[in-house]
C-alpha cells in the first residue's frame, strides 16, 4: 500500500477514481489545502446522503461555519481540557481490572480483552450512560464494530449509529428533565450568546464522541503494539523512559493512521493541482500516503519514535480537528503506560496472526492475538 502512495503522490497526486467519481488526494500539502478550507471543500454531506441528515444534526465533523463554530463553543463549554485531564485515575484504574479481568494471564486477544472496553467503558460513563443501559449499549457498540463505524454504505453500521442516536436522543430528553451527573446534563445546560444545544445536536454530538472516541482508540492500541513489536529498540526506548510514550504514539498516529482517509464535499466548482472538480464532487484525502509523503517527513516510511515535530494528519486539520484528541491522546498515554508496567514481555502470537479490521477506511486489528508475561 506504502508503494501505491508513493507512485500516487509522484505521478497522479490527485486523481479521479473512473469507477466511484470519488476524487483523491495523495500529497501532505495537496490534503491540508483541502482540509483548511470549508469555503471550498465542505464537511456537510447531506446532499450525498440525505437520509442521514437527522443523524448528522450536532455532528461537529459534518458543519460548516459559521453553525460550526458556534456549535463547537457550546459544547467546549462541558467537553472541557480539565474535565478531560479528571478522568486520568479512572483511565488508569479501568485499564488495570481488564487485565485483572483476562481470561488466561500469559495470553491476550488484545483487542477484546483490552483495547476495545477500555474507551468504550471511558465514553459511557463520560456521558452518564445508566448502568443497567450498558449491556444493550456494548450490543450497538459491537454491532458498530464489526460493521465499520464510518461506513455509511455498511447497512449494520449505520442501523448501529441510529440506535446510539436515538438511545442518546431519548437520554437527552431525560437529562434536560432530571439532571443527573455525566457529560449529556453538562451538554444540556451549555450556553453561549443565549443559545443552547437542542436535544437533537446533543444527541448528534455524543453520537460522534461514541464513534470516533472508541473505534479509532482501539485501533491505535492495537497499532501501537504492533509498532513496538516491530520496533524493540522503540519498545525499549518507552519502558526506559516512559516519559517517552506520547512521543511514541504520535509517531503510532503518523506511522499507521487509524483512520484511513478525510472526505470532504466541493461546494463549488474549484481546482486542485490542475484537475478540474465541479460542485457536489466527494473528494478524500488520503491520511495514510499524507503521512507518508516524503515531502513532509524525513525517513517517512521509519517509524522513529522520538519524531518531533511531528505534524501528522491523523487528528484530520484546520476547524474540524478532532475535537476528542484530548481524551483520546490520554487513554493512549495511560493505556500504554499501564500495560508497560504490568508485563516485562509483550510480543505477538506467532501461531495466531493479526486479523485486520474489515472496514477499508479503518486501518488496525480487529483480532490481535498476544503473549505477555
Amino acid at each position: 500500500m506504502l508503494d501505491l502512495c508513493r507512485t500516487m503522490r509522484d505521478g497522479s497526486p490527485v486523481v479521479r477514481d473512473p469507477a466511484s467519481g470519488v476524487y483523491q488526494v495523495f500529497r501532505y500539502d495537496d490534503a491540508v489545502s483541502v482540509l483548511n478550507d470549508p469555503e471550498t471543500f465542505s464537511s456537510d454531506f447531506g446532499s450525498v446522503y440525505p437520509d442521514q441528515v437527522q443523524l448528522m444534526e450536532g455532528h461537529i465533523g459534518t458543519l460548516d461555519p459559521p453553525r460550526h463554530h458556534q456549535l463547537r463553543r457550546l459544547v467546549s463549554q462541558a467537553f472541557t481540557p480539565r474535565s478531560v485531564a479528571r478522568l486520568k485515575d479512572r483511565i488508569e484504574q479501568l485499564a488495570g481490572e481488564l487485565l485483572d479481568r483476562a481470561p488466561d494471564p500469559h495470553r491476550l486477544e488484545f483487542v477484546d480483552d483490552f483495547a476495545y472496553p477500555l474507551p468504550l467503558t471511558v465514553i459511557t460513563e463520560l456521558l452518564g450512560v445508566p448502568v443497567g443501559d450498558r449491556p444493550q449499549f456494548k450490543d450497538w457498540a459491537d454491532a458498530l464494530y464489526a460493521g465499520g463505524a464510518f461506513d455509511p454504505n455498511n447497512e449494520s453500521a449505520v442501523n448501529a449509529s441510529k440506535s446510539f442516536h436515538d438511545y442518546l436522543l431519548d437520554l437527552a430528553v431525560r437529562r434536560r428533565a432530571k439532571p443527573e451527573p455525566g457529560l449529556l446534563s453538562d451538554l444540556v445546560t451549555a450556553e453561549v450568546d443565549g443559545v443552547r444545544l437542542t436535544d437533537r445536536e446533543i444527541a448528534g454530538f455524543a453520537t460522534v464522541l461514541l464513534l470516533a472516541g472508541h473505534v479509532t482508540v482501539t485501533l491505535w492500541l492495537g497499532n501501537a503494539i504492533l509498532c513496538l513489536g516491530e520496533n524493540p529498540e522503540a519498545e525499549e526506548l518507552v519502558r526506559r523512559r516512559p516519559e517517552a510514550i506520547p512521543t511514541a504514539l504520535e509517531e503510532v498516529l503518523r506511522y499507521r493512521s487509524p483512520v484511513g482517509i478525510v472526505p470532504r464535499v466541493t461546494k463549488k466548482a474549484t481546482e486542485l493541482r490542475g484537475v478540474a472538480m465541479e460542485p457536489g464532487q466527494i473528494v478524500v484525502c488520503s491520511v495514510l500516503s499524507a503521512n507518508h509523503d516524503e515531502r513532509q517527513f524525513e525517513r517517512p516510511d521509519e517509524f522513529d519514535p522520538e519524531r518531533s515535530p511531528n505534524p501528522h494528519l491523523a487528528f484530520s486539520k484546520g476547524i474540524h480537528f478532532c475535537f476528542g484528541a484530548p481524551l483520546a491522546r490520554l487513554e493512549a498515554q495511560v493505556a500504554l503506560g499501564v500495560l508497560l508496567r504490568r508485563f516485562d514481555r509483550i510480543r505477538l502470537d506467532p501461531d495466531r496472526p493479526m486479523r485486520p479490521h474489515p472496514d477499508p477506511t479503518m486501518n488496525g486489528p480487529k483480532e490481535l492475538h498476544l503473549l505477555v508475561g
